[in-house]
């Protein structure tokens, strides 16, 4: 009855096709908000600081290919770090420029780094999840710790923070996040508002029940972990999936055997973060784009939904702004604006509070123009993906 009258009410001021298109705004709008504060609304991590004694022992694998400028620059950061015993393990990737020499040279100097290689000419579509396999095969430690070459630690406590979310027997991953040194060009703001998005993103969901995916940038789990689910078999036929996919296999099977939601952690500390240099060209960061997204045709349904969701409503949302300011009355296009702006300022408050809490730069009305074009980017990226072949790529 109370529904009833207030239709009855907003009769007195809109045509009956605007009543519905107002109904419209409000059902994507309150979905959106609904988004934010559930799945982007990043939650404090409360994980007691362990005492040295019972930190675990871990293994750091990074994955090399062609990378010995990277590793000159960033391999003794990792080799530095305030932590009671752990190991660095760099695994090469057929590389042909100097990370060879450099590799052993830190082996000289560093009793706890070690190195490996890919067999020369293997063919694999993904080299990089055979480089993963050999180098959490030949781990000492059960703790695993991933990052890239390009990956810089913001701190000499990474480790310890990461190892924080272990704080249960039963935990068998930590998601950490990994944001891109910021440059003062369009594309540099965009990647990094693309990053956040992304990070709450895969991380809000963690922490409400729901993991999909993580980042190899800055990612650990158990070396029996990997073992138990028979490690990257079954995502062997593309390219990327060394992370996202890999995730979503533990916790289908994690569910599978236990009944529970989740065996995931994430650490969102700003010590625990990684650093890596974005693409410099727009071509490179599509190209990045259509690789990471030509893997979720392999999420469950529930997440490809549940992920579809909020980027459709996003652009119903412009949809019928534009409608409104094409074709409405003054009282209509006054009505959806208001909803529009109210989305707007929720959307400032989310990211920049999470900006703030990662100690990243914050955003400002910028955000608009991100806001509208990513989602088209995105459906550019996927369009493209169902037309590409998959290559050997590392």
């Amino acid at each position: 009855m109370l529904f009833s009258n207030a239709i009855d009410w907003l009769r007195c001021f809109f045509e009956e096709w605007e009543l519905w298109l107002l109904l419209g705004v409000l059902v994507v709008t309150g979905y959106q908000l609904y988004y934010y504060f559930r799945y982007l609304w990043l939650r404090k991590d409360n994980f007691n600081l362990p005492t040295d004694s019972k930190l675990p022992k871990v293994t750091v694998v990074v994955c090399a290919h062609n990378e010995a400028e990277n590793l000159q620059n960033y391999l003794q950061i990792l080799l530095s770090q305030d932590y009671p015993e752990y190991e660095v393990i760099v695994v090469d990737d057929e590389s042909e420029d100097s990370t060879l020499i450099l590799l052993e040279q830190y082996a000289r100097e560093y009793p706890n780094f070690y190195h490996t290689f890919v067999p020369k000419g293997a063919r694999v579509i993904s080299s990089k999840k055979l480089a993963l396999t050999i180098g959490i095969k030949a781990a000492h430690y059960d703790h695993i710790l991933l990052t890239d070459a390009d990956c810089r630690p913001e701190s000499r406590n990474w480790i310890r923070e990461m190892m924080k979310g272990y704080d249960a027997d039963s935990t068998e991953m930590v998601l950490g996040f990994s944001p891109y040194f910021e440059k003062d060009t369009l594309l540099s703001g965009l990647i990094s508002y693309d990053t956040l998005f992304n990070g709450l993103q895969y991380m809000g969901m963690a922490q409400a029940g729901h993991p999909y995916m993580g980042v190899g940038r800055n990612l650990s789990y158990r070396r029996s972990t990997f073992f138990n689910n028979q490690g990257f078999q079954g995502l062997l036929d593309v390219r990327a999936g060394d992370d996202d996919l890999f995730v979503s296999k533990v916790i289908t099977n994690y569910r599978k055997r236990n009944h529970r939601k989740s065996n995931v952690n994430v650490v969102c500390n700003p010590d625990a973060l990684t650093w890596s240099a974005p693409k410099t060209t727009w071509k490179q960061w599509m190209q990045q784009k259509q690789r990471h997204l030509s893997v979720s045709n392999k999420y469950t349904l529930t997440n490809k939904i549940r992920l579809t969701f909020e980027p459709f409503t996003r652009g119903m949302i412009y949809a019928l702004l534009l409608v409104t300011l094409l074709y409405g009355s003054h009282m209509l296009v006054a009505a959806v604006i208001a909803l529009w702006l109210i989305r707007l300022l929720i959307m400032l408050l989310v990211m920049n509070r999470a900006a703030r809490k990662l100690q990243l730069s914050r955003m400002g009305l910028e955000i608009i123009l991100y806001d509208i074009f990513l989602p088209v980017i995105t459906l550019y990226d996927m369009a493209v993906n169902s037309f590409r072949k998959q290559k050997i790529y590392w």
